[in-house]
């Protein structure tokens, strides 16, 4: 890359200034539309590494030490292997980082596959911490894998993650945050902010019942590469309430969908921040990556509510229409990309009210 860029989440032209430069290295050659606004697809590699149980390298070891001490067995994905449900698996990647002073990753499941309870989560040599790559980070990326809901199969080059890059200072202040508001609405009604931009669950949808759905504890398994296949009634519980509330059963999984619409600018990146345990018996499951352009009027994207993957705790809950669930934590971009989610990127979740994963058929 020509120069140190702007402190920000790195934009896609920046994305490929790194890998002509060698600080992004692929075993194969990216593939068309694997860049996207402000983030880029991983691939899986060619074989998964069935494990004992989950782990992190820690600083003084590499995920190859950890692999000879917890692996159980080698599955070729070259054809397409089933991944069991309730299994842990850790896979190579076909993406390695060469990261300069200074430049951090940040990786997240992609939305199809969170939306299938699909817990995947990057690991580096030496690293601490899933899904965050540390500064000057030099060496190979692997993602375990644990199918929560369901089985699945997988194959060598489909992209489960993606990893965005950081440079220097990104977060947005909440003055920051409410000035763009004031500039461009990124939200729908009133704007909650406070240590980011709050979101509400939906459970009193205009003109219907149907407020989310439940997966089904016994079901077939999902082959990850066919989309717009299934049956969702194969694989989901319709939840339906006139009352304005739910009640969560303990360790069911649950689609959901905010009350609030919402935007992301141009010059700006977000990520749904963890789950905070004072809210109740339950977690937004999956943390994940908003690009530039998603729910912004001007790239089609008017009305464009967030999806929750809800998971219970131990205790029954009560969910109730218009409950705080999350926060949405904005990030500045180093610069604005070339592309813009859902004008120039097609998107299959522009626009998105309650809505599946791309696997299954519309109903």
């Amino acid at each position: 890359m020509t120069g140190t860029p702007n402190p920000g989440v790195l934009a896609d032209h920046q994305i490929k200034a790194m890998l002509a430069n060698g600080q992004i290295t692929a075993k194969e050659p990216v593939i068309e539309g694997q860049i996207q606004p402000a983030s880029l697809d991983l691939r899986l590699g060619t074989v998964a590494y069935r494990v004992r149980a989950s782990f992190l390298a820690g600083r003084k070891r590499t995920v190859a030490d950890r692999l000879s001490q917890f692996q159980m067995h080698e599955i070729d994905l070259t054809g397409g292997a089933v991944l069991e449900k309730g299994c842990v698996y850790v896979v190579p990647l076909i993406e390695s980082l060469s990261l300069p002073p200074g430049m951090t990753g940040a990786a997240s499941a992609k939305s199809s596959i969170g939306r299938l309870d699909l817990l995947t989560r990057v690991i580096t040599d030496h690293g601490h911490e899933f899904d965050r790559v540390p500064e000057g980070y030099s060496g190979p990326l692997y993602v375990e894998i644990c199918p929560r809901s369901f089985s699945v199969v997988a194959q060598t080059g489909q992209m489960l993650n993606q990893i965005i890059f950081r440079n220097g200072r990104t977060l947005m202040s909440d003055a920051e945050l409410q000035t763009l508001h004031n500039q461009t609405p990124i939200v729908s009604g009133e704007a909650v902010i406070s240590e980011g931009l709050g979101f509400s669950v939906d459970l009193k949808p205009e003109g219907s019942d149907l407020v989310g759905y439940r997966a089904k504890p016994h079901t077939g398994v999902i082959d990850l590469g066919k989309l717009a296949h299934y049956d969702p009634a194969e694989y989901w519980e319709e939840v339906r309430t006139d009352q304005g509330w739910i009640i969560l059963d303990p360790g069911a999984f649950y689609i959901l969908v905010s009350r609030e619409a919402i935007a992301i600018p141009p010059m700006a990146a977000a990520e749904m921040a963890p789950y905070i345990a004072m809210v109740g018996e339950f977690r937004v499951h999956y943390a994940g990556f908003f690009d530039p352009g998603f729910g912004y009027a001007e790239a089609g994207g008017t009305g464009s509510r967030g999806v929750l993957e809800v998971r219970c705790h131990e205790a029954p809950f009560v969910l109730e229409h218009g409950q705080i669930v999350g926060r949405l934590v904005y990030e500045h971009m180093a610069a604005m990309p070339d592309a813009l989610y859902g004008r120039e990127i097609k998107s299959n979740y522009q626009g998105q009210g309650l809505k599946l994963s791309k696997h299954f058929a519309a109903t």
